[in-house]
């Protein structure tokens, strides 16, 4: 089930509000969570959350046989594209590609700078995209400067439509990312109360990366 949030700039941001996300979620939050259950419980979560976003891919009838008769059945026209925003957003990709496992898979590298908080590109790879629709993947949506880079770079592809699907979102990267990229739906899990100083999400879970692969 999802949520359209009224309160945010647009009607494009959907709250997951499954009982098992928010399960998940919390238990993610808890700072004694160790790394190897943190990811087993993004993977999970991102599966959730992967059916949700999923849930307005285009289906087209086939003829098929069944072991009794002939009969015309509903089947995606295309498998999405899934860009992953590095590092974090390999921890999303388990549980996306269980759910779409012919899913093509893109990567882009961006870390953000300490002092500015602006995202600086490292790599970048995709697959074709040109027409296709394209679900970019990282854990945190904060300042919404990562997320927009990447943005930036994808459109420059020409995908027929974009998704933005994340763990957790603070509302200044939720209205930073719209600004930017208006047509970009939004899903996550839960929009949070905002960014500290230093950028990151209140009261959120802390390093999404740090967190999944037990770094400081």
């Amino acid at each position: 089930m999802t949520n359209d949030t009224a309160s945010t700039p647009t009607p494009r941001l959907h709250i997951v509000d499954h009982p098992l996300v928010q399960h998940k979620l919390t238990q993610m939050r808890r700072v004694e969570t160790p790394s190897a259950h943190f990811r087993e419980l993004l993977s999970e979560t991102s599966l959730l959350l992967t059916y949700e976003i999923s849930r307005e891919l285009d289906l087209h009838e086939v003829e098929i046989q069944t072991p009794l008769t002939t009969t015309s059945a509903p089947e995606l026209i295309d498998h999405p594209v899934v860009v992953s925003i590095l590092r974090a957003g390999n921890g999303l990709l388990d549980g996306v590609l269980k759910v779409i496992p012919g899913a093509r898979v893109g990567f882009v590298g961006l870390y953000r700078d300490h002092d500015t908080l602006e995202a600086v590109e490292y790599y970048c790879k995709f697959p074709p995209m040109e027409g296709r629709t394209v679900i970019v993947v990282d854990p945190m949506l904060a300042t919404g400067n990562s997320a927009a880079a990447a943005l930036d770079r994808v459109k420059a592809d020409g995908p027929a439509a974009i998704r933005f699907l994340c763990l957790l979102a603070a509302p200044e990267g939720v209205a930073a990312l719209h600004k930017a990229h208006p047509d970009v739906d939004i899903w996550t899990g839960a929009v949070d109360e905002c960014l500290n100083d230093v950028g990151y999400i209140v009261p959120g879970l802390g390093d999404a990366g740090d967190r999944i692969y037990g770094t400081t």
